[in-house]
């Protein structure tokens, strides 16, 4: 019914803009009215900005792009304006040469504590700052074929661009049918924009897709992201503002992230030659300075590309937070990764990060690597706390060795919070350290091939229910392995006894 709903919105924005178009009605702006070629050949920036600041002196209004190719640089968007690409259209990023230059990238408010691309915006395809009322909708495409996907620091790429879309500080904010290829480093970068909804966007890029930043009231639906090099869709709350800003009250559901090679989601071949590790992910993290805070994913999956990971390490406070109905296949790395650490990349003085009320439940995964198992890790005197997780199977690749089983984790306090970071993990189903107030129900880990590693492993945790638990393990292997373990419990599992443990160290179940 939802879909039936919103393609019929979509079908009915479509006549709309037919009828305005016949009737010759103000509130649309063809851009070939204002110069534009649309022969991919001549620079159209400056058809596309006349009719954009036309449509924002009238009041409002759309700017419409017939099919055709459109070739430009630097987009300016403009207060209650909407670009609408029809079928057969396409913005394409023009390459820099000479005469030919993106807007340059503005100072930004600092840029000691997040990369450097973080901080600006104006280098981009399209751009907008302090706006409100916008919108991108439509069928068509929009080709970054000029764009660079690295950070472009002063004197290495000068009048280049590396964003399809950057915004800064918008409100109101509406993203909705188009397509992405090739987006440079960040399809999306967001920062601080709020009252956003994104929906049905296909993006097939070698960097990251959407970098939301430290904004407020968003939905994210129906979007599939294609990101080998990086990211598919990550959440973060920088100190870009030059502040904290929390981000906050966001939905992500019905969405697909995956990592084939780059080009071949779009034309249907999904390849997978080009990558070992490809990336493609949902990811909380890593810049986290200004808190994540009621955020909600659902019914979303991992194709080909690393697993779900949470983490903040920079200072922020990561609470309220629902992840369910995930199905993964073929991960090239830990399924599940709750991340508490200090690096602390935040003014002097800066709190130390918490994690807490976290729930994910239903999630299935199958062919996943078989080094690391899903790992929840906080740091030596900041346990990550109140954590629930019910519902979950995971079939690993398995092989792990008696070796692997003694390997030793370094607490990696200010270590860069990825699960690489962490190597081989001791054990293949769950390594779980310096955690309070865990509750487990209803897991169940197994393997293809045979895994000398124990199923759990748990350090220094305080309060730990465990029901329904069930995992695959070689005889003479012990299904959990507690060292500094308080109020541990298990029961109703058929591998074991119930359990009620005060305190457990260097034991084996």
């Amino acid at each position: 019914m939802k879909t039936l709903l919103r393609n019929l919105l979509g079908l009915l924005t479509l006549l709309f803009l037919i009828n305005t178009l016949a009737l010759g009605q103000a509130p649309v702006y063809n851009v070939k009215k204002y110069g534009a070629k649309g022969d991919g050949k001549n620079l159209d920036t400056k058809a596309i900005d006349k009719a954009i600041t036309a449509a924002n002196e009238a009041g409002g209004g759309t700017v419409y792009f017939p099919a055709g190719d459109y070739l430009s640089i630097t987009i300016h968007l403009k207060s209650n304006v909407a670009l609408y690409i029809d079928q057969g259209a396409t913005i394409v990023a023009a390459t820099p040469g000479e005469g030919v230059q993106y807007d340059l990238p503005e100072k930004g408010e600092n840029e000691i504590y997040q990369d450097y691309g973080h901080n600006h915006f104006h280098n981009s395809l399209i751009v907008g700052e302090n706006l409100h009322d916008i919108a991108i909708l439509g069928p068509g495409k929009i080709w970054g074929k000029g764009l660079v996907k690295d950070e472009g620091k002063p004197g290495t790429n000068e009048g280049q661009g590396n964003k399809t879309l950057a915004l800064k500080l918008c409100r109101n904010v509406l993203l909705r049918d188009f397509t992405i290829f090739h987006g440079g480093w960040f399809c999306f970068l967001l920062t601080a924009v709020d009252n956003t909804t994104i929906d049905n966007i296909k993006m097939d890029t070698g960097r990251d897709g959407i970098d939301l930043i430290s904004s407020k009231n968003v939905h994210i639906s129906n979007t599939t992201i294609n990101a080998p090099g990086d990211d598919a869709l990550v959440l973060k709350c920088d100190y870009s503002l030059n502040y904290p800003r929390a981000l906050e009250n966001v939905t992500i559901t019905n969405c697909i992230v995956s990592g084939y090679n780059e080009g071949t989601f779009l034309d249907g071949t999904y390849l997978k030659n080009g990558r070992n590790h490809p990336q493609g992910r949902i990811k909380l993290g890593t810049e986290s300075n200004g808190g994540y805070k009621n955020i909600t994913i659902t019914n979303c999956i991992f194709d080909h590309c690393k697993g779900l990971a949470l983490e903040t390490v920079d200072g922020a406070v990561l609470e309220d937070i629902t992840i369910s109905n995930i199905t993964m296949r073929d991960i090239n790395n830990s399924p599940i990764f709750v991340r508490l650490g200090a690096r602390m990349r935040a003014p002097k003085d800066f709190p130390y990060s918490t994690l807490h009320r976290v729930i994910i439940s239903n999630i299935v995964a199958y062919d996943v690597s078989g080094e690391q198992g899903a790992i929840i890790s906080g740091i030596p005197g900041h346990d990550i706390e109140d954590l629930t997780l019910n519902n979950i199977h995971i079939y690993y690749k398995g092989g792990g060795t008696k070796a692997q089983a003694a390997r030793e984790v370094k607490p990696l306090i200010r270590d860069y919070p990825e699960p690489d970071s962490f190597g081989i993990t001791p054990a293949y189903g769950f390594f779980i350290r310096n955690v309070k107030d865990l509750k487990m129900s209803d897991v169940e880990v197994s393997y293809m091939k045979e895994d000398l590693r124990p199923a759990f492993i748990l350090d220094n945790v305080d309060g730990a229910d465990f029901q329904h638990i069930s995992a695959q393990k070689v005889e003479g292997t012990p299904t959990f392995v507690l060292s500094q373990v308080k109020n541990f419990n298990i029961f109703n599992s058929p591998q074991l006894l119930n359990t009620k443990l005060a305190q457990a160290d260097k034991k084996e179940l």
